[in-house]
């Protein structure tokens, strides 16, 4: 396998993402291409005609959309004055801010940690690969604790219970990386996602929004259909190619760990956050209420679509996170005062140093493309090409997620990819007639099934160097082979189910999400 076909395909896939700069300095080099070829297509006349009905929002009289040129005095200007709102305006920031506030009250009291390691350590004997997996896929909720903590954990406990250490890195990993956007909770990416979407389909309909639990049900199903399929690869496939553990191949030092069960203080840490929890539901929960007032309803409909409650859920994930962290915290001592909550919310913003760059660069690059008009100009025409091709129907989203999985192996961040691919993507799909929120859902499927098999993906030689700790000199071909059954499964897998939830039975992706755009 190291001289084999698969390595070369590997070696041309590393050597193609090491011609690609940083993705900061892509946004930047995207942004500059952008402003010369509006002034190319501005001064060609480049137009096509605007798809929007008669009356609607931004339509021109004569019915047509003309490329914008930023090569010009009214362009420069616009750029000038623009370049600060563009960044503070830029939907996904603030969501994502205040949503990591949150969360890292939960991560740096301990309480995600304990409740990983609770998770994981009580499943039964014969559940405990299906557990690993399932606990991959929660721990998306604040990434980093699965790729520190859980994966490098799965491979001690598979270890402690004399099976190989690689399998339960392996099943871990499927869950944490190629499970990435399924959970049973709302995270930090689900508003990432939904601000990147609503900017991209503004291009075709200005009042559109997307709501941070616009793919929720359909991630949530998700997340069973992985956590089955990665248990089944592992056990099946993976395990039985690994063969019997030889310590002999692993490094010197290593001993078989005795992993530490919660403690007493820990389990009552973890008991008092989930009363906490539980009361903060009950709170939130009597805003829903309609003879309690029904505070956070629609006013309109007295229903929960398109209401406060949707609108602002980002809050509610922040002190659904923020209370039970502070009260697991106060319980093992981990957090005494409000200093320690400050602490750790500053620790969790120190953490988004390059995500903040990111974003002034990504946020520029999307107003530069809505301003010129390339989005929806691109779009119209792209519509045109499928419709011609007769990729009309469901079946262009198989081609959509197989395009976002090949992407991925060189733009690794799924913001990044998702902040260039959706202006182009979202606008062309909607005129095709699926709505923004399918149009995600697929995205979502695309961009994690191939994390598993990318050394592109940030966290991939933190992988590697736990799993050369139980094998001396593995390569990055020997872990991407072992990763590769679980990466061609998974989109094989999550694109049927992707079917049959939203066009054979017809379900929604997330609460009021539509599956067709009506303009």
């Amino acid at each position: 396998m190291q001289s084999g076909w698969f390595n070369r395909f590997l070696s041309t896939v590393e050597w193609f993402g090491n011609l690609l700069p940083h993705p900061i300095t892509l946004f930047a080099c995207f942004s500059l291409f952008i402003i010369l070829l509006s002034g190319l297509l501005g001064y060609l006349d480049v137009s096509v005609a605007d798809p929007r009905p008669l009356g609607a929002a931004g339509r021109e009289p004569d019915g047509m959309i003309e490329v914008i040129s930023l090569l010009s005095a009214d362009g420069l200007q616009r750029i000038v004055t623009g370049l600060v709102t563009n960044f503070t305006g830029f939907a996904p920031l603030g969501t994502v801010l205040v949503a990591l506030l949150g969360v890292a009250v939960a991560e740096h009291s301990g309480l995600l940690s304990a409740a990983m390691r609770g998770l994981v350590l009580k499943a039964p004997a014969r559940l405990v690969t299906f557990t690993m997996v399932f606990a991959g896929i929660l721990s998306n909720t604040a990434s980093e604790l699965g790729y520190v903590v859980l994966i490098p954990m799965a491979a001690m406990i598979f270890h402690s219970l004399g099976r190989h250490p690689l399998a339960g890195l392996a099943a871990a990993f499927a869950g944490v990386s190629g499970g990435y956007s399924a959970n049973l909770f709302l995270g930090t990416i689900d508003p990432l996602l939904a601000g990147l979407t609503t900017e991209a389909a503004s291009m075709i309909d200005p009042d559109y929004v997307v709501g941070p639990e616009a793919n929720y049900f359909f991630m949530f199903v998700s997340v069973f259909m992985i956590a089955i399929l990665g248990a089944v690869i592992t056990e099946k496939i993976v395990e039985p190619r690994l063969g019997k553990f030889n310590q002999a191949n692993a490094e010197t030092n290593l001993e078989t760990p005795k992993l530490q069960a919660l403690t007493a203080q820990e389990k009552r840490g973890l008991r008092n956050a989930g009363l906490a929890l539980l009361a903060v539901s009950l709170v939130i929960g009597m805003t829903l209420v309609p003879q309690l007032g029904g505070i956070l309803l629609n006013p309109e409909t007295g229903g929960i679509l398109k209401s406060p409650f949707l609108h602002g859920i980002v809050v509610f994930i922040f002190v659904g996170f923020a209370i039970p962290g502070f009260v697991y915290g106060r319980t093992v001592d981990s957090m005494k005062n409000d200093k320690d909550v400050i602490n750790a919310m500053s620790k969790g913003m120190s953490t988004l140093g390059m995500y903040i760059v990111l974003v002034f660069f990504a946020s520029q690059f999307v107003a530069f493309f809505n301003w010129t008009n390339l989005g929806t100009v691109l779009a119209v025409k792209g519509a045109a090409l499928l419709t011609a091709m007769g990729l009309d129907g469901p079946e262009v989203f198989v081609f959509f997620i197989l395009m976002c999985a090949i992407v991925n192996l060189s733009l690794g961040s799924s913001s990044a990819q998702w902040a260039v691919t959706a202006p182009i993507f979202v606008p062309m799909l909607m005129l095709v007639g699926f709505a923004p929120e399918v149009i995600q859902a697929a995205y979502r499927i695309g961009d994690s099934v191939t994390n598993l098999i990318t050394p592109m993906m940030s966290y991939f030689g933190l992988i590697l160097a736990v799993a050369s700790r139980y094998q001396r000199n593995l390569g990055i071909g020997t872990l991407v082979a072992t990763m590769l059954p679980y990466s061609m499964i998974f989109f094989v897998g999550w694109t049927v189910l992707f079917y049959l939830w939203v066009f054979l039975l017809g379900m929604p992706v997330g609460p009021g999400a539509p599956t067709y755009y009506a303009p």
